[in-house]
């Protein structure tokens, strides 16, 4: 867990280098020089928006005393959480799979064997299921250390962990209750999981946005992109809160998703003379990698977000906050399927 955040950066380089390939097949006409200046001025305006609306988002959690609405105690809370995982579940379900679908059908990619095979869908389901391995890899393993913990303490003997689980919490936590210990654990597998399935696709579509030379393209991708990152932030940034991540960890992980975008925006504008979207690699990579995203994005919005809330019994016990939380969901899919036409 803790090298978690150098495996990103290595990620998102080798993403860069492998997709920075010169083109080699391509449908779209040439942008007339003219617009080169102009398409610039527009890319660097999108990184400060899309940088500004990502650190609202991830800070916003954390500021429960300005926001009080956000604070976990609070019924709005439920509320914002439903409209973000309806905004992310959109996200892989509307924008980024029909995304992948089209880069890994692209009439570019006629002659490989596997065009014709489900693809896009088939790498979906497998992050889907890895995702699900990890979490529960991840929690098991966490129960184990801390249990060996409580065993090399002293006591040289072989001891149930259900036995045990309640020792730990009370050794390592003192006070805090072995339910509130094992939120905390989940929120936090939760949140680097969120956090690397949002990078992923973060990297991709700021690269294609910063070698775009059509201004036309990127005028709407500002607004979409702005709100699209706002969200993100919100859904990440809840889940760092309740995680309980230590300021550091806290810092990088949201210095890592706010600059991400911005990132490949500019990556984007310098290799934008040899880097082609419709170029057959560059499509394969960003097919699979955008699918990869969509499953681990919709996975999270699914298990992770919506069905411990909605399984709550401070929303079921209360029918106005389990309305409200419907809505929210629904608006915020909708508003993220409307402004998916122009990410």
């Amino acid at each position: 867990m803790e090298h978690q955040n150098p495996i990103f950066v290595a990620f998102l380089l080798s993403t860069l280098v492998t997709t920075d390939v010169l083109a080699d097949c391509t449908f779209e006409p040439q942008q007339i020089s003219g617009d080169k200046s102009k398409a610039l001025k527009y890319k660097l305006i999108a990184i400060a928006s899309i940088l500004t609306s990502g650190g609202i988002g991830i800070s916003l959690p954390f500021a429960g005393k300005i926001f009080p609405p956000l604070r976990p105690e609070k019924d709005g809370f439920f509320v914002v959480k439903t409209f973000t995982a309806g905004v992310i579940l959109a996200t892989g379900f509307i924008h980024i799979l029909p995304q992948a679908f089209s880069r890994l059908t692209s009439p570019c990619l006629e002659g490989y064997g596997w065009v014709d095979f489900p693809l896009t869908g088939l790498v979906a389901m497998v992050a889907t299921i890895v995702t699900l391995l990890f979490e529960t890899s991840a929690a098991a393993y966490q129960v184990r250390a801390a249990a060996t913990k409580v065993v090399g303490d002293g006591e040289d003997r072989e001891m149930e962990v259900g036995v045990v689980h309640g020792h730990v919490h009370d050794h390592v936590h003192g006070s805090m209750s072995p339910t509130d210990d094992a939120e905390v654990r989940r929120y936090r597998i939760v949140s680097q999981v969120l956090e690397l399935g949002i990078i992923v696709h973060s990297v991709i579509i700021g690269l294609s946005l910063g070698a775009s030379k059509s201004p036309k393209t990127i005028k709407p991708l500002i607004v979409a992109l702005s709100f699209h990152q706002l969200f993100e932030g919100l859904g990440l940034g809840g889940n760092i809160f309740q995680a309980k991540i230590k300021s550091m960890a806290t810092m990088v992980m949201g210095a890592c998703f706010a600059l991400t975008t911005p990132t490949g925006i500019v990556v984007g504008i310098l290799v934008s003379n040899t880097y082609d979207e419709n170029s057959s690699k560059a499509l394969i990579v960003q097919g699979v990698l955008d699918a990869a995203a969509a499953g681990i994005l919709i996975y999270m919005a699914l298990v992770d977000l919506l069905s411990p809330d909605f399984k709550n019994p401070r929303m079921q016990n209360n029918k106005i906050l389990l309305l409200s939380s419907y809505v929210s969901l629904f608006l915020g899919a909708g508003l993220m399927s409307l402004l998916a036409n122009w990410v």
